[in-house]
């Protein structure tokens, strides 16, 4: 079987978990499923994608790329993703995007989160992924859905039962390529600090939980931000006093090989997101042996099962009381963290995305 394995994103200025999930998938599949060639595509790029997200898979190149090649293939059904790959027999698009092909489809969607807040989104992301989503419910014969929570949204939007299926994420097994003393110098850490990863826009909901610490006061340790800039930057926020400010430390990109380090000198994740499509960062912070405090009610609650401290991401406070309970239960937490990433594999998001392949095909 010949799969069309979309790697655009690999080359936006934000890669974010698309890039990473579709990477992973990429790296296990090949070497479970032998009858199964990913042949993967992108747009014409003229530099190699930052390294952390280098395809591990072969690229072939379209003759466009980026919101050109986004609006053609939806607009006008061209270039078909056969001009690069040769003929196939599945297209996957590995995010939201439908490119354009003679061959049946199916399409991951890790959040219809433009739906619920369309005002943390511009105006043209807002259309484009409108659009793609109307041309999938026409056009998809399956949707992987990253969640439970995706998958009912999606459910409601209209897709039936029998086009979709649950394909959770994965976690790596940790590993730590340096030590706590190399990246405190590197990055300017404190010796103990409470941790956010993601990449910085208004859903992941800093504000608030940059609030939590200040009506905490210097009873918790100091805030570690990592991430890219996205847009909302909270470190600009005049809601956001100058005291607060200076217990707030914005590390920016993480390359992977310093990531497991922070990850592990952590003392808490505080990740209290109004909405995600999965939530990477809580199995990372979990295989790490890190506590966690993220959002109830939401694909991170699904994703943190039993073994995390559960939080209103709305409520101030309940963010406030959530990162004290992680501070005071931090053995209990960590052991059942690590139980949960254990659960969570890459291998197993990648046999169940082979096994929707197989339906759609045969």
């Amino acid at each position: 079987m010949r799969v069309a394995y979309s790697l655009e994103q690999c080359w936006h200025r934000v890669p974010g978990g698309t890039a990473t999930a579709a990477i992973e998938v990429a790296r296990v599949l090949p070497g479970l499923r032998r009858d199964i060639e990913l042949v993967g595509f992108a747009g014409r790029h003229g530099a190699e994608p930052q390294s952390a997200y280098q395809p591990p898979i072969n690229v072939q190149q379209l003759a466009l790329s980026g919101p050109a090649l986004y609006e053609t293939s939806m607009r006008f059904g061209w270039p078909k993703v056969e001009s690069a790959t040769g003929q196939v027999d599945l297209l996957h698009c590995t995010s939201i995007i439908p490119f354009a092909t003679n061959a049946k489809m199916v399409a991951t969607i890790h959040d219809l989160a433009f739906l619920k807040y369309p005002q943390f989104f511009s105006r043209r992301g807002n259309s484009v992924f409108r659009r793609s989503l109307k041309i999938l419910l026409k056009r998809a014969d399956m949707l992987l859905c990253s969640s439970q929570s995706t998958l009912e949204d999606c459910s409601e939007f209209g897709f039936s039962q029998d086009r979709l299926r649950h394909v959770p994420l994965g976690v790596n097994a940790p590993i730590v390529m340096t030590t706590r003393d190399q990246i405190k110098t590197r990055y300017n850490l404190p010796d103990s600090f409470l941790l956010f990863v993601g990449t910085l826009e208004p859903r992941k909901n800093l504000t608030r939980l940059i609030a939590a610490l200040e009506s905490l006061g210097d009873s918790v340790p100091e805030l570690v931000v990592v991430g890219a800039t996205g847009w909302g930057d909270v470190s600009e926020s005049s809601k956001v006093s100058s005291q607060v400010k200076s217990r707030v430390r914005f590390a920016g990109f993480v390359q992977p090989v310093d990531l497991g380090a922070i990850y592990a000198s952590a003392e808490v994740l505080c990740y209290p997101s109004l909405m995600e499509g999965f939530g990477l960062p809580i199995l990372e912070a979990m295989s790490y042996g890190t506590p966690v405090v993220t959002s109830k009610g939401s694909s991170t609650q699904e994703v943190a099962g039993n073994a995390a401290v559960l939080v209103d991401p709305l409520d101030v406070a309940s963010i406030a009381a959530g990162i004290l309970q992680a501070l005071s239960h931090k053995s209990e937490l960590q052991r059942l963290g690590i139980a949960r990433a254990n659960e969570m594999t890459w291998q197993a998001t990648a046999v169940k995305t082979a096994d929707v392949y197989e339906q759609v095909v045969r």
